[in-house]
């Protein structure tokens, strides 16, 4: 007998994620692994000059292939009436208006798709297809093109730059981190089906089936309800499936080009160019103290890189306004346009970047004062508001989380004077940083269906890109209701269900939990009065007197009061029971400011023969109000951490500035961490809810494990070897150079 069939035979799934068998035993289906009948294969033609004009592209070779059925070039497309004129394109602010232009923007940009009857027909013919361009000079080096772009001011100035800047101590540096890609395991893919003339399915990667229903809905100028979205399992996303990416219009307008399903995969070098990525930055930190250590002032520069043709602003200085209480401050920043593809946000956008050179900035400035990091982080973070608001944070204990981790870590073996512990060739250093983070909540709507059985399903749209918001769901119906986790299925990632917000931004289980939680209630109330028609006793019964188990419903303290979800449903003359309920923020939004936050710390050891940095130990608080998942938070916590390891220490998205080329644009040559490179994770939390952000208590998580990893990398490698790594990532031949010029 077979795993599945013994599966089956259970009477109970085992205990862990909703979705634990379906990815194991390969019953749940990712974009690419739907079947479709009639399905063909689309392969996509990049372009092979960075920046100019395309002035004919060669498509005869390509559809002599046997199997080729269509090509779709700039010149032969079908009809997309959201980019019918140049005014419309630039209303749909779509970002590339692929097949809409004969421009190119940057090197490995879609210039045509073939669509075939299977993919290594599309693929060799792809290979065949030629273009001849009209070539532009371009530009790709952003350390350069960085100089030409002036700043701006960016929010409001608080107090006065100039009152500060006689302060006895001061730092003021430069930090510079190279573009970092997601990766995510699984590439990007759509299967686009026309279902009829004016609906359209579509099986698609990304983290809210919704947007991308609304996105097409206005490119086709349809309904919504005539589009459909399925996105249920995704294997990874970091935030490259919050945008819809040219990609997916492209097997859109291929289906209906050819009247047959479309299928497109991503290779994964055509990630690298086509789903967005961390951007290249710079910063400028200037910070003081009085001889007390109390912050007094601030001015944070930044300057990201975006495209030629949209601007991406990652918010790298909104993090600044977050943390301290600095009574003056003052941030600018601009966007640097080069020949390449549109950034996007990527685990804890912005702050994760921002949080680098300022967290930096405050260890050096500890190094200055001759105090522990430590100290002087609590003494100046704004635990009572937030500090650009001044609205009361609703929860914020930071505090705790900063103690709690000194004590994890082993603090007090840390020496204050840089390079005084090694052990033959190693440098032994600890760190130690902090990440904030805006805990946001949005709309959101969840049902819940009962059927005779006792059995319940939990139903969203929302996308659960791994985090573990079906279990979360399960967890939270079972708590309210009773109900044994067993009796309870979660649907999701499918846009016929109740409207979700996407899954990004660590706002998913923050706004979903408050319907789910709504509904259990409900649910309860619901069937009560039902119940009250088999037995008086459950009329007016008040709802924390309403107990479900898995046989039907009875009242607290009153064992007599029962009655059989069979019965219930009979007498009602009900096949099912379903609630749908509608959860958003509301007045509290003015009344307080919400922040998860989390506290870093590290031990490493520097080779200095050769440079090699290697993590022994790491240690995370994170705050993330009532944690509805143990385990799959810990997880969170972790796997981001592990993100900043890689930002540290390794991760660049290299480019040949000469070509417009990216180098190394594969698993093999951009380098990420593995498990060789990462210590056993150790995650707490501080588990105490927060009674206003939703009626669960959760703030998110997915962003804080990363912000404050690097700085907290970078700060313990100064500790260990006395030299201040500003620029990321920290390879050994840089410690190396540092090193040698010490």
């Amino acid at each position: 007998m077979g795993l599945l069939e013994l599966l089956k035979i259970r009477s109970k799934r085992p205990e862990g994620r909703v979705e634990g068998i379906e990815k194991v035993t390969g019953i749940g289906k990712y974009a690419a692994e739907y079947e479709v009948k009639n399905v063909c294969y689309a392969v996509l033609v990049n372009s092979t000059v960075p920046s100019g004009k395309i002035q004919s592209i060669l498509v005869d070779k390509a559809k002599a292939v046997e199997g080729v059925i269509d090509i779709i070039t700039h010149l032969h497309k079908p009809s997309v009436p959201g980019m019918a004129t140049e005014e419309k394109i630039k209303e749909a602010k779509f970002g590339l208006p692929i097949f809409h232009t004969d421009k190119v923007f940057f090197k490995g940009q879609p210039i045509a798709m073939v669509i075939a009857e299977t993919l290594e027909d599309a693929t060799f013919a792809a290979s065949l297809v030629e273009a001849q361009y009209q070539k532009d000079r371009f530009a790709v080096d952003f350390d350069s093109a960085k100089e030409s772009v002036a700043l701006k001011a960016e929010g409001k100035e608080r107090g006065s730059f100039d009152s500060w800047q006689n302060v006895p101590f001061i730092v003021d540096q430069q930090y510079n981190i190279k573009a970092d890609v997601h990766n995510p395991m699984e590439m990007h893919a759509t299967i686009a089906y026309w279902t009829g003339n004016n609906t359209l399915r579509l099986y698609d990667k990304n983290q809210g089936v919704n947007n991308v229903q609304k996105i097409f809905a206005k490119l086709f100028e349809l309904p919504e309800k005539n589009i459909e979205v399925f996105s249920e399992f995704v294997g990874g996303g970091f935030g490259s499936g919050l945008r819809v990416w040219p990609h997916v219009l492209a097997s859109v307008m291929g289906a209906k080009q050819v009247g047959r399903p479309v299928k497109l995969m991503l290779t994964r070098p055509q990630m690298f160019a086509a789903t967005g990525y961390r951007p290249a930055s710079w910063q400028r930190v200037k910070i003081g103290s009085d001889q007390s250590g109390n912050l007094v002032g601030i001015l944070h520069q930044a300057k990201n890189e975006t495209s030629v043709y949209e601007n991406f602003n990652d918010g790298i200085t909104r993090v600044t306004r977050l943390i301290y209480k600095f009574p003056n401050l003052k941030t600018e920043a601009a966007s640097v346009p080069l020949n390449l593809s549109t950034p996007t946000w990527m685990r804890g956008p912005g702050d994760c970047t921002g949080v680098f050179a300022l967290e930096s900035a405050i260890d050096e400035l500890s190094y200055k004062l001759i105090m522990d990091p430590v100290e002087l982080r609590l003494k100046n973070i704004s635990l009572e508001k937030h500090p650009d608001s001044n609205l009361p944070w609703s929860t914020h204990f930071l505090d705790e989380g900063l103690k709690k981790g000194a004590e994890m870590i082993g603090w007090n073996a840390r020496k204050s004077t840089p390079a005084t512990v090694h052990e033959g060739d190693w440098y032994i250093g600890y760190g130690m940083a902090v990440g904030m983070w805006n805990a946001g909540r949005r709309e959101a709507k969840a049902a819940i269906v009962m059927h005779k059985n006792g059995n319940i399903v939990v139903q969203t749209a929302m996308t659960d890109i791994g985090t573990g918001t079906g279990t979360g769901m399960q967890n939270i119906a079972h708590e309210i209701t009773g109900i044994p986790k067993d009796k309870i299925s979660i649907e999701l990632g499918n846009s016929a269900l109740p409207p979700a917000p996407s899954q990004g931004g660590s706002t998913g289980l923050s706004s979903v939990s408050g319907a789910v939680y709504d509904a259990s209630n409900q649910l309860k109330q619901k069937l009560a009065e039902y119940a009250s028609v088999v037995n008086q006793g459950f009329k007016g019964a008040v709802l924390e007197n309403i107990l479900l188990s898995d046989k039907g419903i009875s009242l607290r303290n009153s064992s007599k009061v029962f009655v059989s979800y069979e019965e219930l449903f009979e007498k009602n003359n009900l096949n099912e029971v379903r609630l749908e309920v509608a959860s958003k923020p509301g007045s509290e939004r003015e009344k307080f400011a919400f922040c998860s936050s989390a506290a870093h710390f590290c031990k490493v050891r520097v080779n200095k023969r050769t440079g090699k940095v290697k993590i022994e130990k790491l240690a995370v608080v994170g705050d993330g109000g009532k944690i509805i998942n143990t385990q799959a938070a810990a997880n969170q916590m972790s796997g981001a951490a592990v993100g900043g390891i890689g930002m540290a220490l390794m991760e660049e998205n290299q480019i040949d500035a000469k070509l417009g080329t990216l180098i190394g644009n594969d698993l093999a040559g951009y380098h990420f961490a593995v498990n060789a490179d990462v210590p056993i994770i150790e995650v707490e939390f501080i588990n105490k809810p927060d009674p206003n952000i939703n009626p669960s208590g959760a703030k998110g998580l997915g962003e804080v494990g990363i912000i404050g990893t690097a700085p907290a990398i970078a700060n313990a490698i100064y500790n260990a070897i006395g030299v201040r790594m500003r620029d990321l990532p920290i390879t050994p031949d840089k410690i190396l150079m540092a090193l040698s010029q010490k």
